[in-house]
């Protein structure tokens, strides 16, 4: 498991939330568990190693998930609180987690949608409250959340335009 800069995990955080992923996957008979915070940072990681960049994953998946925050409200809704992309071989499923942080599951025809979403559901509460504990320890102005979501705004400028120079559109 991994932290990033801008978060202060301590090892008992770290613990939790290893703990929570790794349920996951055995409950999900998913292939991998990540954490990527709403601002493009691989948080944490679970399971079977990845075979792509984690920086740029992190950044799209992040990007994927404030567009369609945007889809949602443009449609009435306050968000999206889950995301699906299904693959050939390989599907996300995506959820969010104290509205801060995206857990993302990857798996393959070894498990069904329904038992990701039912295993994610659990999780994704017990998830919750470690962030918001972790959010508690700093304050409520502390320097983990107002990093997070002073970044937050910045990013989606960014995002977008990364997305235009990987597509070329624009």
């Amino acid at each position: 498991m991994s932290g990033a800069a801008s978060w202060s995990f301590r090892e008992e955080d770290a613990v939790r939330i290893g703990g929570l992923l790794d349920r996951l996957l055995a409950e999900s008979s998913a292939r991998t568990a990540l954490l990527v915070d709403r601002t493009g940072q691989m948080l944490a990681t679970a399971g079977q190693p990845t075979r792509f960049d984690p920086v740029t994953f992190a950044t799209l998946t992040a990007a994927d998930f404030s567009a369609n925050d945007q889809l949602a409200r443009l449609l009435g809704e306050n968000e999206f609180g889950a995301l699906f992309h299904q693959g050939e071989k390989d599907s996300l499923y995506l959820a969010d987690v104290a509205r801060r942080v995206i857990l993302v599951v990857i798996f393959d025809q070894g498990t069904t949608l329904g038992l990701v979403k039912l295993r994610v559901r659990t999780v994704v509460p017990e998830l919750s409250r470690v962030f918001t504990d972790m959010f508690s320890r700093e304050g409520a102005a502390g320097p983990g959340l107002r990093s997070v979501g002073g970044m937050e705004r910045g990013f989606v400028g960014e995002a977008e335009d990364e997305i235009d120079r990987l597509f070329g559109s624009g």
